[in-house]
């Protein structure tokens, strides 16, 4: 930890819990039980997680009978403009949450918010893999600085 004139190391660990105090009530997962109505309720739960990423990340929502979220789980790190999903892993998460559906949410850190090739295909086998055990998968949002893109609404889902 760096130090800085006049903030001495308890001040500057009352500063760090107070920042990750204010992460935490901005997401609407730990704040309220609010029903998740639309991709833009769904992304305000890793908003924060995700803003200015360099490298994609995979998050997971899983959600209960009334759709609130429930449990938030990052699913991998990538690099620059892939990660490395498994729906085995994924579904595991979801499981143990005991999800009754999920949304999947990760970011394009170079901003283009046209779904990939492999977003589509990754897409395609989850939903095929919750659909097996019972899990549906309600939407996958890519986000980034410049907004966010629901493969739901573009019927790719």
């Amino acid at each position: 930890m760096s130090t800085v004139r006049g903030i001495g190391k308890a001040k500057a660990l009352q500063i760090k819990a107070a920042l990750e105090l204010a992460n935490r009530l901005g997401d609407p997962d730990y704040r309220n039980g609010e029903p998740v109505q639309s991709p833009q309720e769904a992304i305000k739960s890793v908003q924060s997680k995700l803003k200015g990423k360099k490298k994609e990340h995979f998050y997971m929502l899983c959600l209960d009978t009334r759709n609130r979220v429930n449990n938030t789980n990052q699913v991998s790190v990538g690099n620059l403009d892939s990660s490395i999903v498994h729906p085995r892993e994924v579904f595991k998460d979801a499981i143990s949450a005991y999800a009754s559906t999920v949304i999947f949410v990760h970011n394009h850190p170079s901003g283009d918010l046209e779904p990939s090739s492999e977003d589509i295909n990754l897409t395609k086998r989850l939903v095929e893999a919750g659909e097996l055990l019972g899990i549906p998968v309600l939407d996958h949002i890519i986000v980034s600085d410049r907004g966010f893109t629901s493969l739901k609404s573009r019927n790719l889902i």
